[in-house]
């Protein structure tokens, strides 16, 4: 019998592996794109345990590796910015990345201060996760190559709920 993965709140001695998954997550993207200096692939350990107590960050284990990770933080505007969502090259295309966004969307949602999810992405694949989960383009970074691409959908109660 296989184990099953969970996720829950990332602890502070998850630090160092959420970046190791960082790093291994982001190659393909550097490489696609030609560029290794992406902040994904030169944050520090202490700039991330620095983005971790500022926010909000969840990981999914299989056993005791972590091999899924989001994080965010909800800022001053009542935008819910939600970032770094990743999944281990082998655990991809099984529903995971979509778990761990459901999950961090209905963490936030309990936060009355709440009023819009946001994120961002280069990735055409990324795209279809996020539209299937409701967001709509709201931006496109114009002289970026590739185009980074703004995404929100509304935090309000019942947002959540799909229609027949």
């Amino acid at each position: 019998m296989g184990m099953s993965v969970t996720i829950s709140a990332a602890r502070a001695q998850d630090a160092e592996n959420i970046l190791k998954l960082q790093y291994l997550c982001y190659q393909g993207e550097a490489e696609l794109h030609g560029d290794y200096t992406i902040e994904p692939l030169t944050q520090t350990l202490d700039e991330l345990r620095a983005d971790l107590d500022g926010g909000h960050c969840l990981v999914a284990r299989l056993g005791d590796e972590v091999v899924a990770s989001v994080r965010g933080r909800i800022d001053p505007s009542g935008t819910a910015r939600i970032g770094k969502l990743m999944v281990h090259p082998r655990m991809q295309r099984h529903g995971l990345g979509g778990r761990l966004l459901d999950a961090i969307e209905t963490h936030f949602a309990q936060d009355p201060a709440a009023r819009r999810f946001r994120l961002f992405t280069t990735s055409l694949g990324d795209m279809r996760l996020y539209r299937s989960r409701g967001y709509a383009p709201v931006a496109a970074g114009e002289g970026t190559v590739p185009a980074l691409i703004t995404l929100e959908k509304p935090a309000a109660p019942g947002t959540f709920v799909a229609s027949a």
